[in-house]
């Protein structure tokens, strides 16, 4: 009988476990600085567009979205697309490539509902481009921090 330990077990020096650690906290950290910004940039470009004209009115429940909702919207799936981020890291080989192709892919689907909400053409061309807003900062940012972390 042999006695190796067969487990494929690798032990990680500790120095390594604490350098992956610090890369997904500072992922984290910067992650959580964009989620506020493309929340606060969101909310002021609707209510810019509320300002000019757009009420934001979706004819299913003949509400109109407030704009603390907009913020509330932003932040959450800005949090999943930290997550995401965060994951990828962690598990993936190449984090910065999976995450851009996956947020984007995102992105578009989140195109979808605009368009058939059935609103007017004002409301759902800025709901659009109220969905590519928090793109723009999200996505590139999670990006670009992702390829720092790994290169």
């Amino acid at each position: 009988m042999n006695s190796t330990d067969d487990t494929g077990v690798v032990a990680v020096p500790a120095a390594d476990r604490t350098g992956h650690a610090h890369r997904l906290r500072g992922l984290a950290l910067t992650g959580l600085v964009a989620t506020l910004a493309a929340m606060v940039a969101t909310t002021l470009a609707a209510a810019l567009a509320q300002a000019a004209g757009v009420d934001f009115e979706i004819p299913d429940g003949g509400e109109a979205i407030p704009l603390p909702g907009f913020a509330v919207v932003t932040g959450f799936f800005s949090l999943v697309g930290v997550v995401i981020a965060v994951a990828l890291l962690r598990w993936s080989a190449r984090p910065a490539q999976r995450f851009l192709w996956t947020a984007v892919s995102l992105t578009a689907i989140s195109l979808v509902p605009p368009l058939v909400a059935g609103a007017d053409t004002a409301t759902t061309v800025t709901l659009l481009g109220l969905h590519l807003v928090p793109a723009a900062v999200m996505i590139p940012t999670l990006t670009r921090s992702l390829r720092t972390r790994t290169d």
